[in-house]
């Protein structure tokens, strides 16, 4: 087997019993850094991309996090779930062609959306965004790489907190060919309860970007994956912010403390 079916065999492997955690690293180096922390696989996040480069989140394009996804899978040797929003397209045949271009970055897994990024009509039609699942897994079998599939629904993140119309969402991307489900922005252990019971036995991710849960708890739930979006990022940003403002303000550093060796860090 080459390096990419190794990751997808330990990829798959993880997504059968327990519970794992899958943080978020925005570069090689987080990347690096998270994989030596222990943790047995890692996702991109398309928001902690973005603000490398100076943008907001959905402001990259498919060239730009294609060659971002090939960055972080190239860095560490566990499995790399790629955060590839909405896939890049509206059709499902543009799906198919860029989630095929996503598999060939080397990752072990991929998300799609089914956010339009349009506030007026915020999620796409139920029917379209069922074969846009469909689509990114006949994309996928077609590459004979077992690239895990999840099944992405956004009501939560983009003002349309419907619990029945997500579940009825999930379900549909389970039959359609996603391995696992995903509905970010859940708030209460009721709703995780709720989504882990009506997609079952399929595995469920939960993001963990607030203190709501512990993995403890999530793990209680039923929930089989976590990761935290952005949230790594923004708590980077937080430190990097909070020491410039002091620097700007005060002409203090009293920041400047306490800080880790980060050549010691990457050394190899």
């Amino acid at each position: 087997m080459d390096a990419q079916d190794d990751r997808v065999a330990a990829f798959r492997r993880l997504h059968e019993s327990g519970c794992f955690v899958m943080p978020n690293p925005w570069d090689a180096g987080s990347a690096i850094a998270l994989q030596d922390l222990g943790f047995p696989a890692l996702a991109t996040t398309s928001a902690g991309h973005a603000w490398t480069l100076g943008r907001t989140d959905t402001a990259v394009g498919l060239d730009e996090t294609v060659a971002h996804l090939r960055t972080v899978v190239e860095a560490v040797t566990v499995p790399v779930n790629a955060d590839f929003e909405g896939a890049f397209a509206v059709e499902p045949d543009g799906v198919h062609a860029n989630v095929a271009l996503a598999v060939r970055t080397g990752v072990a897994g991929l998300s799609v959306e089914d956010s339009t990024g349009d506030d007026a009509d915020p999620l796409h039609p139920f029917d379209l965004a069922v074969e846009r699942v469909r689509a990114a897994r006949r994309a996928i079998d077609e590459s004979g790489t077992g690239v895990v599939l999840t099944g992405r629904s956004e009501g939560f993140v983009v003002g349309r907190p419907d619990l029945d119309e997500t579940v009825r969402r999930l379900q549909a991307y389970a039959e359609a060919g996603a391995d696992c489900l995903y509905a970010p922005r859940l708030t209460t252990a009721d709703e995780v309860r709720t989504v882990v019971a009506a997609v079952a036995p399929k595995p469920v991710n939960l993001l963990l970007n607030a203190p709501f849960l512990t993995v403890a708890e999530a793990a209680e739930l039923g929930v089989r994956r976590i990761s935290v979006g952005g949230t790594l990022a923004r708590t980077a940003w937080a430190g990097f912010l909070a020491a410039a403002e002091e620097l700007a303000g005060a002409g203090t550093v009293t920041r400047f403390s306490g800080l880790p060796d980060v050549d010691g860090l990457l050394a190899r």
